[in-house]
């Protein structure tokens, strides 16, 4: 990175400490770097939802190195990656497909290296924790100037696999990405595929959602699709696009997974009535 101060960004589920540690880490070897947590407080070990953050987040960032670790496969032959963007970024993590919807968002993957030159780890390289012994020297040394082809061998980095919505004549089938911090259910469909299945709808028409929830039951619900949150009363359900442009459910000032028992990879229905 040519700037003075290079911008490093680093998003966990690891919670405050641990995700403290790897920021000490970067400072410490980078000690001139403008580094933000973007967050620790993803779901743990849920890579969608981690994926969809930092796409959503890293266009509003300044350019620099973002650290992304959600890893369930820690300490297995997994790979710890360094990506750089069309942008310039170089998105540092694990290679299970937490990084590329972001790299694509950012102008594409421009080359892709395995992080495994020892010059740019800790001495001593841990089993359960690589955000600390790995990805927060490697950031730190590419955002001060190292380039990223000297932390090892070029590598393809795995795509992740997002579930695709069936988009029938009247019928939109969608899935649950993942629940956000207030409950609310996001989805994998967009705006252009309800529009496709259901036809352009104006705000305030009425769906018919139907879905089996966590215990098996099979559920129904009649809810408005809305433009905001306040378009329907304080505990009241709403479908809605959310700010990355995908279509969610939600309860204005209330859980809508807790309430219905809908969870990351459950299917949802859309109908009109």
């Amino acid at each position: 990175m040519s700037e003075s101060r290079p911008f490093i960004s680093l998003a966990t589920d690891f919670g405050n400490a641990y995700s403290a540690i790897c920021a000490g880490v970067m400072y410490s070897i980078a000690p001139s770097a403008n580094v933000l947590v973007l967050s620790d407080e993803i779901t743990p070990y849920a890579i969608v939802e981690g994926a969809l953050l930092l796409r959503q987040a890293l266009p509003y960032l300044p350019a620099g190195v973002h650290v992304g670790i959600v890893d369930p496969g820690v300490g297995t032959p997994r790979h710890p990656i360094g990506v750089e963007t069309g942008r310039g970024d170089v998105l540092i993590g694990p290679d299970n497909g937490l990084l590329v919807p972001a790299a694509e968002a950012l102008g594409g993957v421009r080359r892709a290296h395995l992080l495994e030159n020892p010059a740019y780890r800790l001495p001593a390289v841990s089993t359960s924790f690589h955000g600390r012994d790995i990805f927060a020297p490697a950031a730190a040394h590419v955002a001060g100037g190292v380039d990223l082809a000297d932390l090892g061998p070029a590598a393809a980095p795995m795509e992740l696999a997002l579930p695709t919505p069936e988009v029938g004549d009247g019928v939109l089938t969608t899935t649950v990405l993942y629940a956000d911090q207030f409950g609310s259910l996001i989805l994998s469909a967009d705006r252009a595929d309800l529009t496709a299945a259901l036809g352009d709808l104006p705000y305030g028409t009425e769906l018919e959602l139907t879905w089996t929830a966590a215990d098996g039951a099979e559920r129904s619900a009649r809810v408005p699709f809305a433009e905001t949150f306040g378009a329907v009363a304080p505990g009241e359900p709403l479908v809605w696009v959310d700010s990355s442009g995908r279509l969610g459910f939600a309860i204005n000032q209330g859980a809508a997974n807790a309430r219905f028992g809908l969870v990351a990879t459950g299917a949802l229905t859309l109908r009109t009535t």
